[in-house]
């Protein structure tokens, strides 16, 4: 069984008089403990098929199967539910809350499903040493650095022992040094702990790390390294 399976994903958005495909016919499918990268101009579809895979937006046309479950179909609070349990996110602006300290930020995703007291707290202080954060577990995000602040949004996204990590231009915002840092940690994740890796990137040295390459092209793939090309 496959972890990702995609067929026939179409997304369309209706802009004025006009109707944008941003995904046209998707068939893709991405195995557990896979490291890919999705790549191509703005504007080809790779940001739609994000938030598609995230289940933070549903298609059009088209059945997008999670772990062998059809997740098209479900209600938002269905897709909301397994979201919080098997997708991890991290993005280039880290989307951290502002008001709350690194550990506290860490802990919300486990605070929302309802994970009783003792647990978060193990896996908070477990997460914190891990992404060496111990002695900015009370800080918060403007406290900290650029690099800091990725390393509370990864440990944040995999907290929960996500199947898969979506990673949006994760480094878009922090300079080289530290942007090999935080690709060295999500890298870690893909070939220690077998955590499924996407990451979105313009960043062409950054996509040719990933085993597999996936280039979009006006809502379709134009390119699979895996050799399957539309």
């Amino acid at each position: 069984m496959s972890l990702i399976e995609l067929s026939g994903i179409q997304r369309t958005f209706q802009l004025g008089d006009s109707i944008v495909h941003a995904l046209r016919d998707i068939d893709l499918t991405i195995e557990a403990g896979e490291y890919v990268a999705m790549m191509g101009p703005s504007g080809s579809g790779k940001s739609t098929m994000l938030n598609l895979l995230g289940l933070l937006d549903r298609p059009n046309a088209g059945t997008y199967r999670l772990e062998g479950r059809d997740v098209t179909t479900l209600s938002l609070e269905e897709q909301a539910h397994i979201r919080s349990e098997r997708i991890g996110f991290v993005f280039q602006s880290f989307h951290l809350v502002p008001r709350l300290t690194a550990a506290a930020n860490i802990d919300l995703p486990l605070m929302l499903a309802g994970i009783a007291p003792s647990e978060r707290h193990r896996r908070v202080q477990q997460a914190l040493q891990e992404y060496g954060l111990t002695e900015r577990a009370h800080h918060r995000p403007d406290q900290l650095s650029g690099g800091q602040r990725q390393r509370v949004a990864i440990a944040r996204a995999t907290v929960m022992h996500p199947a898969v990590i979506l990673a949006d231009e994760p480094t878009g915002n922090l300079d080289r040094a530290t942007g090999e840092e935080v690709i060295h940690l999500l890298e870690a994740l893909n070939t220690q702990q077998g955590v499924t890796l996407i990451i979105v990137t313009h960043d062409q040295s950054l996509g040719a790390r990933a085993r597999r390459q996936l280039v979009m092209e006006d809502g379709a793939i134009a390119r699979d390294s895996a050799g399957i090309t539309p």
